[in-house]
């Protein structure tokens, strides 16, 4: 396998991870008849999304054996998946060394901010005009617990909330192709989300933007809650270019 979308190079960080012990991808087994390969995609891209792949530089190798093991099920369904995490850039293979989850970089994780706040944006002008009451309603609800609350004591949960946001603004867009397009790029964005929420003053402004978006959906403001929508993606790009060092 090969992979256009490895991360750049940079032979003082190989150095230094070299140093580094190599993490690994824990699973639990597969079950139920369907497809081997759909199971084993989604679950190694769901632990790969799940982990603070941002918060230590050493390597997470992806080990087809000790996974095939893991998830009770021969080799050839896992070798396949990780090909199509590698189509969808998530892992990256390497001759002779073996296949690891890919760490963008800060440009790359900029760029896919961007393409995510045209996405989310528009999500959120087609939800003014033809989302329920109740399902907008939904949206405030999950902020319940945060809302003039102790938001520091409570990060971890508040991370999970923060990521099923902005999934169900995509979601409650009931557009398929847009649905489609996000899919991919949500799970980068999960990853960079889960990672930044904690740093600089990121999740009290981050209960503050979703105040306001709820507001500007609640009022059927198609213009406001598309550009609130925007620039609260956009800053969260502006917060990486400015503090994110540790994805250089």
């Amino acid at each position: 396998m090969s992979s256009s979308l490895s991360v750049a190079r940079n032979p003082g960080a190989e150095r230094e991870n070299a140093a580094l012990p190599e993490r690994r991808v824990a699973v639990d087994p597969l079950a139920g008849p369907a497809s081997l390969k759909r199971q084993a995609y989604t679950a190694l891209k769901n632990a790969i999304a799940a982990m603070d792949i941002y918060g230590s530089r050493a390597e997470i190798r992806l080990d087809e054996r000790q996974l095939a093991v893991g998830f009770g099920i021969s080799r050839t369904p896992v070798r396949e998946a990780m090909a199509q995490l590698e189509r969808e850039g998530f892992v990256r293979s390497e001759p002779r060394r073996g296949v690891y989850v890919v760490r963008k970089s800060r440009q790359e994780v900029i760029e896919l901010i961007t393409a995510w706040a045209a996405l989310e944006s528009m999500a959120a002008r087609l939800i003014t005009q033809t989302a329920a009451g109740e399902e907008i309603a939904a949206l405030r609800r999950m902020f319940t617990t945060f809302h003039n609350g102790e938001l520091r004591a409570h990060l971890d949960e508040y991370s999970d909330v923060n990521i099923e946001f902005h999934q169900t603004i995509i979601r409650l867009s009931r557009n398929d192709a847009l649905i489609n397009l996000a899919e991919n790029l949500f799970t980068h964005m999960r990853m960079i989300r889960r990672k930044t929420i904690g740093e600089k003053d990121r999740a009290d402004r981050s209960i503050r933007d979703h105040m306001h978006i709820i507001e500007a959906i609640e009022a059927r403001d198609t213009e406001r809650a598309e550009r609130l929508v925007r620039d609260h993606a956009l800053g969260l790009a502006d917060h990486v270019a400015k503090y994110a060092d540790y994805l250089d």
